[in-house]
């Protein structure tokens, strides 16, 4: 069997060539390989929110669990009954949650019954006075580790949100998540437990999914790719994924934003006669990332890329698939976001006969879809009720990002204008020349933000500086020991 740590023109007896692409793969994502797992595919919100309810009721010594978003509904709240549950009857409970990923879902009183159960939930990444930008990075993590026995991966949040609504004819969103039982347990609970560690007090050393490796249970090798900020593993991987496709490359994701060095590997794969798909959702539930993804087909389509739009409510999974050897789940979405700002985990599966899952459902999966295609003056939908929903948000954002690689192409000489880009331009400086007109008349409409930013900034530095001082102050103070 060639699994895709190996590029598909190594012979499969060439053990040497073997041994240094499954380095490169582990150089690449940070991740090493672990084998004798077993991985089970859930797909949409109800079977992963059910396995999730299920383990954690019969746990036994702790639960882990590390979410972008809980809203405060009925199934956020049966979720954390049955851990306080646990955490009454002596389980060590620990829970990450994101600021602005629960802004307005849920306030931090939500936990109160929790925490009296002994329980333990810490916020990641609160708005701070002295980080006026630290609100960009956020944990996007979906992560659940339960005892030494299991371990969740998904796009899943928690909320009611993921199951639709029946009485109102709203499908469940589409999701995808997987269970890992094996040694790469232990890979999942210490990416938890280092990001648990960056807010507070670490682990208890003792916690038993911490002190031992969990004994073979399957064959399955897969990577644990757990990414911090201004990290860029998971990013190298795909790209690396992309270049050594050799027949396949199915990506199905939520908000893709393509960067040109992506795009670029996604076009060249197939150029070069790789079948690359692209399954985004149809109707977004953030519609300017959904115009931003449009705005970017023509290069793929134009290539050879085929993509599609999900016809249901929500298309919220992040994976891919790569020449029936190589899969990938996990909470990374396809942009900058993911890619360098945010905490997520991702596993990557190098096994046949899970690839080979992965490859159906995506073949079930477009069957509810709709494929982009482009005519010679626009691009055509089958489904036209469908692309004039958002028309307004959508047209603004895909001409703003249009408007942004014209004018700066143009600045930077960084390729040849075409007669299409004539009307951009005369906007650009339109645009431009009002700008400069309202500083020159107007400058304190510039002016007051400026200082008022640069004041905020000054006094965060400030703040922040004082604070080393009086540490280092204190550990210089502080008596040594022999």
């Amino acid at each position: 069997m060639v699994a895709a740590r190996v590029p598909a023109r190594i012979p499969p007896t060439n053990a040497p060539l073997r041994a240094v692409a499954r380095q490169t793969f582990s150089r690449v994502a940070g991740a090493p390989l672990i084998g004798g797992n077993a991985v089970d595919l859930l797909i949409d919100g109800r079977a992963n929110f059910d396995a999730w309810l299920a383990a954690i009721r019969v746990a036994r010594t702790s639960i882990l669990l590390e979410n972008y978003i809980f809203d405060d509904d009925a199934l956020a709240r049966e979720l954390r009954d049955a851990l306080s549950e646990r955490a009454a009857a002596g389980v060590h409970v620990s829970v990450v949650r994101d600021w602005f990923g629960c802004l307005g879902a849920s306030a931090d009183h939500f936990w109160t019954q929790l925490r009296a159960a002994g329980g333990e939930v810490r916020t990641y990444n609160p708005f701070s006075f002295t980080s006026p930008f630290g609100w960009v990075a956020r944990d996007h993590r979906k992560l659940l580790v339960v005892d030494a026995e299991v371990g969740f991966v998904s796009g899943v949040c928690v909320s009611g949100r993921w199951l639709g609504d029946a009485a109102r004819g709203v499908p469940p969103w589409r999701d995808t998540g997987i269970a890992v039982r094996g040694p790469a347990v232990r890979a999942l609970a210490d990416a938890f437990a280092d990001n648990w560690a960056s807010l507070g007090q670490g682990l208890p050393a003792d916690l038993p999914v911490l002190t031992g490796i969990p004994p073979a249970v399957g064959p399955m090798d897969l990577r644990v790719v757990a990414k911090l900020p201004s990290t860029t593993g998971l990013y190298r991987l795909d790209q690396l994924v992309a270049a050594l496709a050799q027949r396949t490359l199915w990506l199905t994701d939520a908000y893709f934003v393509g960067v040109a060095p992506y795009v670029q590997a996604l076009t060249a794969a197939a150029r070069d006669g790789v079948d690359v798909r692209l399954l985004v959702p149809g109707t977004s539930d953030v519609p300017a990332v959904g115009a931003l993804s449009r705005a970017g087909y023509r290069p793929l389509l134009e290539a050879g890329v085929r993509v599609y739009e999900w016809n249901g409510s929500m298309l919220h999974a992040k994976t891919a698939v790569a020449d029936g050897r190589w899969a990938r789940v996990g909470s990374s979405n396809l942009n900058v976001a993911s890619w360098l700002e945010n905490c997520e985990i991702d596993v990557t599966i190098e096994d046949e006969e899970f690839a080979g899952r992965m490859q159906a459902q995506y073949e079930e999966d477009l069957r509810g879809a709709t494929e982009i295609v482009l005519h010679a003056r626009r691009r055509a939908r089958h489904d036209r009720k469908r692309r004039l929903q958002g028309a307004g948000t959508g047209r603004s954002a895909a001409g703003a990002l249009r408007l942004a690689n014209t004018v700066g192409a143009a600045m930077t000489n960084r390729r040849v204008l075409g007669a299409a880009d004539g009307a951009i331009l005369l906007g650009g400086a339109l645009l431009l020349l009002g700008g400069a007109a309202v500083a020159l008349c107007f400058p304190r409409l510039l002016a007051w933000p400026l200082a008022v930013l640069a004041l905020w900034s000054a006094l965060s530095l400030l703040i922040k500086y004082v604070t080393l001082a009086r540490r280092a102050r204190a550990a210089a103070s502080s008596p040594r020991a022999p």
